[in-house]
């Protein structure tokens, strides 16, 4: 009975409509697809992520010029300077580098008894911009140990600038890490032996950083009790490479530390043409919807007649509808399936110049769920202007 029925509804089908409506939704389809899975892939290119640093961030110093270092300008921050950049819509937080005021001397041991000593500075910004382990951060005065990050470029100078003139031995990054490491704090008529310990590297924190509880007690023990404005901040920012953040740096003679701001623009930029593609893709998807439903609308009319006989002779609206929703489900899964394989294809020419950059590329699962949940909406509606069409012609019977 299912095989008459079939029979009977599908001389008006129009294979041009429908191939029409399967290569637009398929073209669609694959642009929004490859466009989520190219920024997904090419995306780390631009971040260059820390796991104990918060990811959008930026560090700002007052730019230093000829005029102010003659005039003696230690580049201070005010808090209306402050209040200012709080104040500024793509801002959501600033943090102030609070600076060591005592003497500090650091002992390095590197194997075989040497050691390296120099004299040493610490730095410590709010702990909301660190993410590490609570149980590896923080000063405790029962377990008097320095946690410390320190930049990967002091590594790199002892590795191939001090270690190799003087003969010692190089040290990775986790060796490093177990070396004792021990701190000599003076100041204020006071002197304290105290054990450190490297707990990670930064490439974008040029100093070392110490928790900010330690930093505040050792100023207040060692140091001189002044009051301190900071010469650099750091700021957690909604998206660090907008222009008008870059804008607003420049009108007020700021420095960002690093090339931040120009990797930022770039990820800033990546995002809006991406957004752009499968805007585009989204469009010409919906497009093909509306093609479909036309070419469906057109269908039922041309067979309105042979509907209503079949409503009329006791078929369910569900049971007459029943076949056409099949063959919505059915295109709609050949186009599903076929614009993966056309994005796992485009993916393919792509990642050898990803690879490159030293990028292994993200999984194409987020990919594949868009997918389908845009084509699961778009069945979903077809499936409902079906049913609607069909139920507006038995109600009709009736």
């Amino acid at each position: 009975m299912n095989n008459i029925i079939w029979k009977l509804l599908r001389q008006h089908i129009s294979k041009g409509q429908l191939i029409g409506f399967a290569i637009a939704n398929l073209i669609g389809l694959t642009i929004v697809l490859l466009a989520v899975q190219f920024y997904r892939d090419v995306r780390p290119v631009f971040n260059d992520e820390e796991s104990f640093i918060s990811k959008d961030y930026l560090i700002i110093t007052r730019a230093v010029t000829g005029a102010g270092a003659m005039m003696g300008s230690n580049g201070e921050f005010s808090d209306e300077d402050i209040n200012d950049i709080v104040s500024q819509p793509w801002c959501r937080q600033v943090g102030r580098f609070i600076n060591s005021d005592f003497a500090i001397d650091a002992r390095l041991g590197v194997g075989s008894g040497q050691a390296m000593h120099t004299q040493f500075f610490f730095e410590a910004i709010p702990d909301e911009f660190i993410d590490i382990d609570p149980a590896q951060w923080g000063y405790s005065p029962d377990k008097p140990e320095v946690p410390v990050v320190i930049s990967r470029d002091y590594l790199s100078l002892y590795n191939f600038g001090f270690a190799a003139t003087k003969g010692m031995p190089r040290i990775s990054e986790g060796q490093a890490e177990m070396l004792p490491l021990e701190f000599t704090l003076s100041g204020n008529g006071r002197r304290m032996d105290m054990p450190g310990r490297i707990v990670g590297f930064s490439n974008r924190l040029n100093t070392v950083i110490v928790p900010q509880d330690f930093m505040e007690w050792a100023n207040q023990y060692f140091g001189s009790g002044e009051e301190q404005h900071p010469q650099r901040l750091i700021l957690e920012v909604s998206t660090p490479g907008d222009v008008k953040i870059e804008q607003y740096m420049d009108d007020h003679h700021y420095e960002v530390a690093g090339d931040k701001m120009s990797s930022s623009k770039a990820n800033y930029f990546l995002t809006v043409i991406s957004s752009i593609v499968i805007a585009v893709g989204i469009i010409i998807s919906l497009l093909s919807f509306f093609v479909l439903m036309l070419s469906i609308y057109l269908l039922l009319q041309k067979n309105t007649r042979k509907l209503q006989d079949l409503l009329l002779l006791g078929f369910s609206p569900s049971q007459v509808s029943k076949h056409y929703i099949l063959l919505v489900i059915g295109l709609n899964a050949v186009v599903l399936v076929l614009a993966i394989i056309l994005m796992l294809l485009g993916r393919l020419a792509y990642m050898d110049m990803i690879h490159a950059f030293g990028v292994s590329g993200s999984g194409v699962g987020v990919a594949i769920l868009v997918g389908l949940l845009i084509m699961g909406a778009i069945t979903a509606g077809n499936i409902h202007a079906i049913r609607r069409k069909v139920a507006s012609l038995w109600l009709h019977e009736k």
